[in-house]
């Protein structure tokens, strides 16, 4: 046998993909005259320098009363692939939808026109997309490896936002309002007709209702500037976004969150695998284990104190086998810890007949309740 022929490669490895997934980067501006022209040529240049993908860059003028649109219209006219248009409407979650219901291309992104995000984290965000892999990818500044200069107001804020989404909505991103997203254009366009925000909320409700439906949000760590002539009014978006937390909570608790949106079911790709049976799913029950340690603790520790003492010391110890398991945040796990101690205290007290045995019982009655509406959410949410 010829090893070198065998090791050398085949032409047809060497061919080139029949098409490339199309990009089309969406820039809002709003009275953006003076940082608009060196965001797009910068921009360009970049794209233009080594891009893998076929690219337009389109300039969404939301209600501007400056000189906006003139500078605009003059870059679309100096650049081959700048494209822009014009709203009368203001507010970034309506120039996005506006861009991204009508664009051409197979996957829509967005970057701020203060171009705050190193430009060399966007060929990761759309390769994500791009490949297939998850349906949306967003830049963050607080997962490890990102990195970050901005003030501490703007700091802080941030950081209580998105620990808000974790702990109140289970979210698995870090960052919800980064500036710097992307997204497969057949799947963004079902889930915008839910999106009733048109402000600055429509980020963080377009990632809400993606991970509502059981869509992959794939995250980038960035590098990112704080810029100083930003048009975000903090404390007025920070209100804004407490109201409409609100009102996707209550979407969601209704079933009117609910996108029909397409995602094929995982396959084996090779043609003779051996498939096994669908595992049962037994979530509800693993998670009635710590119940069922926290009520057998409960059983020595009531001969020697009261319901409510004997309650908290067998929470603790029931925690700190799960807290060890699950290398919980010491703020979620208290979280947790305090909300246990109200629900299992409360099933304790309201138990008619005295005694360790009934009272254990109710605390394990409780756990079942618990875990069994944790159940169900996980299901209407997947």
């Amino acid at each position: 046998m010829d090893t070198r022929a065998a090791m050398e490669p085949s032409p047809r490895v060497l061919e080139p993909a029949a098409r490339p997934a199309s990009v089309d980067i969406v820039i809002p501006v709003l009275n953006e005259e003076r940082a608009l022209p060196g965001c797009v040529r910068t921009l360009a240049a970049y794209l233009d320098a080594g891009f893998p993908l076929p690219w337009r860059i389109t300039i969404v003028d939301n209600g501007s009363t400056d000189g906006t649109w003139r500078v605009a219209t003059a870059l679309a006219g100096e650049l081959e692939q700048v494209h822009a248009r014009r709203l009368d409407i203001r507010g970034r979650g309506a120039a996005l939808r506006a861009a991204w219901q009508e664009s051409p291309a197979d996957v829509v992104a967005y970057m701020d026109v203060d171009l705050s995000t190193d430009l060399d984290a966007l060929f990761p965000l759309v390769a994500a997309v791009a490949g297939g892999h998850s349906e949306l990818a967003v830049g963050t500044r607080l997962a490890p490896g990102a990195r970050t200069r901005r003030s501490l107001r703007r700091e802080v804020v941030s950081r209580g936002y998105n620990a808000l989404l974790r702990h109140g909505f289970g979210v698995r991103f870090s960052d919800a309002q980064c500036g710097f997203k992307a997204a497969r254009t057949d799947v963004v366009r079902p889930l915008m007709r839910k999106v009733e925000d048109d402000s600055w909320f429509f980020d963080t409700e377009l990632l809400l209702l993606a991970e509502h439906n059981g869509l992959r949000v794939h995250e980038v760590p960035v590098d990112w500037i704080e810029d100083a002539d930003s048009r975000v009014k903090v404390v007025r978006t920070a209100v804004d976004d407490l109201k409409g937390l609100a009102r996707v909570a209550w979407s969601m608790s209704t079933g009117r969150a609910r996108v029909q949106v397409r995602r094929p079911e995982p396959a084996p790709a090779h043609p003779d695998a051996v498939l096994t049976r669908p595992m049962l799913d037994i979530s509800a029950f693993i998670a009635i284990v710590p119940g069922i340690l926290h009520a057998l603790a409960y059983l020595p520790l009531r001969e020697m104190w009261s319901p409510a003492v004997a309650n908290l010391g067998a929470l603790l110890l029931a925690g700190i086998v799960r807290v060890t398991a699950r290398r919980r945040s010491a703020l979620r796990a208290a979280t947790r810890c305090a909300v246990l101690y109200a629900l299992t205290t409360a099933a304790v007290l309201c138990v008619p007949a005295e005694g360790a045995a009934p009272e254990s019982g109710a605390v394990a009655a409780a756990y079942c309740l618990l875990a069994l509406l944790r159940w169900v959410f996980s299901r209407t949410r997947n």
